[in-house]
């Protein structure tokens, strides 16, 4: 930063980082014991990190292993956000979910399904 200073606390630095979305939800994680600097587990959103701390922690699904390359001085945009640190261990894409049909016998027809039902169903006295 420009005032000299080189650490600054964990919870703001994943939201300068763009991890998560609000600074309280990446303290929340933190306080939650979910992250690792430098393989030391870590439960206070105060402890502080500077350039070359590895942060280990869990994102939605995925584990991320991430080093901290500088601080930065504002939660900017993404791209912004990417130099502030190197993916040690991409993210795997994610495979494609199935996609159900959209009526077999589970959830609500559409109004088009419901009308080709009622045409196939017989009333019950003929």
């Amino acid at each position: 930063m420009s005032d000299g200073v080189s650490k600054l606390r964990i919870d703001k630095w994943l939201w300068h980082a763009r991890f998560f979305k609000t600074r309280s939800l990446a303290a929340k994680i933190v306080s939650g014991g979910h992250v690792r600097v430098n393989g030391n587990r870590i439960a206070k959103p105060a402890v502080t990190v500077g350039p070359g701390d590895v942060l280990t922690f869990a994102q939605a699904n995925d584990v991320r292993v991430i080093r901290v390359l500088a601080l930065g001085e504002r939660r900017g945009p993404a791209p912004e956000a990417r130099t502030l640190y190197d993916d040690l261990d991409p993210p795997k894409p994610r495979e494609a979910q199935p996609q159900a049909p959209k009526y077999e016998g589970g959830g609500r027809p559409t109004k088009r399904e419901r009308r080709k039902l009622d045409e196939t169903r017989t009333l019950p006295l003929e």
